[in-house]
């Protein structure tokens, strides 16, 4: 898994590289397996506060590009605390992944037991054309 983290506006200190590394790396265990079969993950991570110009508070802004194998997933957010920021990247982009890995899993099941029942003879039906 490659990461790169970047910072606008704001200095990249230790701590802030060390809860993106870890938020990061609890989206790693979605991603072992395509990394396993030999698939590319590319994470680009980035932080920042938003322009000077509010008239209270800091706000500051999180984005995360996740690259695999040529499918997208982004998700980006503006909170006043850097942290929450960061945290609801990483919940909106574990459920997107989660959501699609699922999607994948569920279609191949369903394609696989329509061709078992084409293979029984319970089904006249043509998986592959979706017609009878």
């Amino acid at each position: 898994m490659q990461i790169n983290l970047q910072g606008k506006n704001i200095e990249l200190t230790e701590a802030i590289k060390d809860y993106v590394l870890k938020k990061v790396t609890n989206l790693e265990k979605l991603l072992s397996s395509i990394e396993e079969n030999g698939g590319e993950v590319k994470v680009n991570f980035e932080v920042g506060q938003s322009t000077k110009h509010h008239k209270a508070g800091e706000v500051f802004h999180s984005d995360c590009l996740i690259n695999l194998d040529g499918k997208k997933f982004y998700y980006g957010t503006d909170k006043e605390n850097l942290y929450e920021s960061i945290d609801e990247v990483k919940e909106r982009l574990y459920e997107e992944i989660r959501r699609e890995k699922e999607r994948k899993q569920t279609l191949f099941k369903r394609g696989a037991a329509s061709v078992k029942k084409m293979l029984k003879g319970l089904s006249d039906r043509n998986p592959f054309t979706s017609k009878y």
